[in-house]
């Protein structure tokens, strides 16, 4: 059985979702804020959280920042109804692995919570069993979510440690920014956007750092490509 952890205020809403999920067979705990979301999560490990942003006393991107700088990798799916871009980059930069707006139908949000078990359920015995990545000398070890490069432990944040393992699983693939976009954070934001353009430069930055080789080039006007320069 699949343990869900459900924080959201409105009780309305709270108690339809914990009845909806229970006859899907999930297993639901639900409470009304951050604050208790985080109690819980002190105690026990649940398979997926749900997570409501505007709540009292401690709000679903804190609870996202606290969970990521603790290094907690329960999968967490944000539900709300702010639908702004700058809403759904400040929740998956938070550390929030997807993101649906309110009103939301029921089978969308299921089959949302089941990509998600599949894709970072940190449990999965294919994710164990998993080899890891190599590019020239930078390792990812997927199940752990680790990357190294000469040996060396390199610190990234969610986000861009998805954009990493998303590039050299598709070594010397270009990808182009729509399909980056839609794989990292679900929506398109448009030719004229350069938050893809920002989390590169990161990536550089960090895995270049001491003298290292480019290991992530433009290829322009189309996209991005993993690869070791001869």
């Amino acid at each position: 059985m699949v343990h869900v952890l459900l924080a959201e205020d409105d009780r309305a809403v709270r108690d339809s979702l914990t009845r909806a999920l229970t006859l899907e067979g999930y297993e639901v705990r639900a409470v009304s804020n951050g604050a208790l979301a985080l109690d819980v999560l002190n105690d026990t490990t649940p398979d997926l959280l749900l997570l409501d942003v505007s709540m009292p006393i401690v709000d679903g991107l804190t609870v996202c920042r606290v969970l990521r700088g603790e290094r907690n990798r329960v999968p967490i799916l944000i539900l709300t109804a702010r639908t702004d871009t700058r809403d759904r980059v400040a929740g998956l930069d938070a550390g929030a692995d997807d993101y649906l707006a309110k009103p939301f139908d029921l089978d969308e949000l299921l089959a949302r919570m089941r990509a998600l078990l599949r894709r970072v359920n940190p449990d999965d015995p294919d994710a164990e069993r998993s080899e890891p990545l190599r590019l020239g000398d930078l390792t990812i070890d997927t199940a752990g979510r680790r990357v190294t490069r000469a040996g060396a432990e390199i610190e990234l944040s969610k986000t861009e440690y998805d954009l990493l393992e998303l590039l050299v699983r598709n070594t010397g693939v270009v990808l182009d920014h729509s399909t980056i976009y839609d794989r990292i954070w679900h929506y398109d934001f448009g030719p004229d956007s350069k938050n893809l353009a920002v989390y590169i430069g990161y990536l550089r930055r960090k895995t270049e750092d001491g003298g290292g080789s480019r290991l992530v080039h433009t290829v322009r006007g189309v996209g991005y490509v993993a690869r070791v320069e001869a």
